[in-house]
């Protein structure tokens, strides 16, 4: 709150920042830049000091950065769906569930996704890379190359891996196993050469643009060429705090695919060269973004571009056991979440909390195009401009039938209804989580903030009913 005050005086010192730009500009161009599997703390700037993301750094020097971005969750094992099925609708999560399970005409036809939505207000609209949802990204938007699948083809010399020193046969930078390698060119720098082509196209266009970058990185298989590997030598890499061998509880996520990855129960060496790699593979990615905002400097369209950097959800690569992100932890459900453009404030963090999907209605009024009905987000141009009246009370998560969570004030409640378990967590004074707080002298707290879970399970559409699993919180 002290960060934002200040920063609200700062802008009340000059008055041209309104509606996100400036008045009488012309309508900005947007550019989307979308990660997948990136936590938000897996960016330097953000606190990490063993990664290298120079060009993550600079938007964060450049723009403001919500430290507190999160992912409703998903109701499927490939939470990327659910995610990016929010985004392009608007859509909380089991209201995104009910528009995702129609056919694909009905899903495209409403005409309403989120590039239909910038194209009625007068923008070309273009995709490449990661799409994952039912939609057909070819007639969502005016341009689309390279639609992508939800992840590269599977290298299962990948998985359960690395065991021991000697565990040699996987490499990430060897093309033979494909995956990201296809035709010996790299996915992620595929999707920046399609990124730069476009640029130099939409320099000559008189229309603004909407540019939907979608990264498969750094999802696994987590490859990238040896340079970028071996800036992370193992014995710089570190372990999380919440390391644990296994994760304690049948949560319905511990054996599945994500967490095949590494073996059970997970070491130390096995979890430190699964993030070597998952950091090797963000550098690499942040390299290409660094050639996407050069070129949109070199062709003159910096100055009037909104750029918006964040992903579907974040992975917990080691903490509590675990590999995904099919979990209710932040290193799973928070994600980065930047926005650099025209008058936006400089270097400045907001810990007010927000959902990544926020960056829909965010871009349509910075477009200048009125937020439907049917879009259950919030921009988040009052939060940088200092007004609160329209800041989240409560954030929400969930994993199919097995797991909720509900954050307010400090305080976050986990439930596992399935095993009938609940956590508590001080958030402040314990942001890795590392101790549950759980007990029969805390449960009046772990009761209101289950009462707001169940307050946002109306506005979810989750019909999920937690009191027959928890009568001693419900009453």
């Amino acid at each position: 709150m002290i960060r934002q005050l200040a920063f609200l005086f700062a802008l009340s010192c000059s008055s041209i920042f309104w509606a996100g730009q400036t008045v009488g500009a012309a309508q900005p161009n947007i550019l989307f830049i979308f990660a997948d599997d990136h936590a938000y703390s897996a960016v330097h700037a953000l606190g990490n000091d063993e990664i290298e993301t120079p060009n993550l750094d600079g938007l964060a020097r450049r723009g403001v950065t919500f430290s507190h971005a999160y992912n409703q969750g998903s109701w499927s094992g490939a939470v990327c769906v659910a995610s990016r099925t929010m985004l392009v609708t608007g859509q909380f999560l089991w209201k995104a569930e009910k528009t995702y399970r129609n056919t694909d005409k009905e899903f495209r036809q409403q005409n309403r996704l989120w590039p239909q939505l910038l194209e009625k207000a007068g923008y070309e609209t273009y995709f490449s890379g990661k799409w994952h949802i039912r939609a057909d990204a070819t007639k969502a938007f005016n341009v689309a190359r390279h639609v992508r699948p939800g992840m590269p083809n599977q290298t299962p010399a990948g998985y359960n891996r690395p065991k021991n020193k000697d565990d040699k046969n996987w490499k990430p930078w060897d093309k033979s196993f494909e995956g990201f390698w296809k035709g010996g060119v790299h996915w992620s720098e595929v999707l920046k050469n399609d990124a730069v082509d476009y640029l130099h196209q939409a320099a000559k266009n008189d229309k603004p643009f909407f540019m939907y970058l979608a990264f498969n990185a750094p999802h696994d298989p987590r490859q990238s060429p040896r340079r970028f590997v071996e800036k992370y030598p193992l014995e710089k890499i570190s372990l999380p705090r919440s390391f644990v061998p296994e994760y304690p509880y049948e949560i319905g996520s511990n054996r599945i695919r994500d967490e095949q990855l590494a073996p059970f129960p997970r070491t130390p060496y096995a979890v430190k060269v699964n993030r070597q790699e998952y950091y090797a593979i963000i550098t690499h990615m942040d390299h290409q973004i660094g050639q996407i905002l050069k070129t949109l400097k070199e062709t003159g369209q910096a100055d009037n571009t909104y750029i918006v950097f964040t992903a579907d959800h974040g992975l917990a690569v080691g903490h509590h056991g675990l590999m995904g992100k099919q979990n209710m932890f932040d290193h799973s459900v928070r994600v980065p979440f930047m926005i650099v453009g025209p008058d936006v404030p400089t270097g400045r963090t907001i810990d007010t909390p927000i959902y990544l999907q926020d960056v829909v209605p965010t871009t349509l009024e910075l477009a200048k195009a009125k937020k439907p009905e049917h879009v259950d987000f919030h921009s988040v141009l009052p939060i940088i401009r200092g007004d609160s009246s329209g800041e989240y009370e409560s954030m929400y998560g969930g994993y199919l039938a097995v797991q909720r969570m509900v954050t307010h004030d400090g305080g976050k409640l986990v439930l596992y209804p399935k095993i009938k378990r609940a956590l508590l967590f001080d958030m402040r004074a314990d942001p890795d989580e590392l101790n549950d707080l759980a007990s029969d002298e805390t449960r009046p707290r772990m009761r209101q903030l289950f009462k707001r879970l169940q307050a946002l399970q109306k506005e979810t559409g989750d019909r999920l009913d937690l009191a027959a699993a928890f009568p001693e919180l419900a009453g």
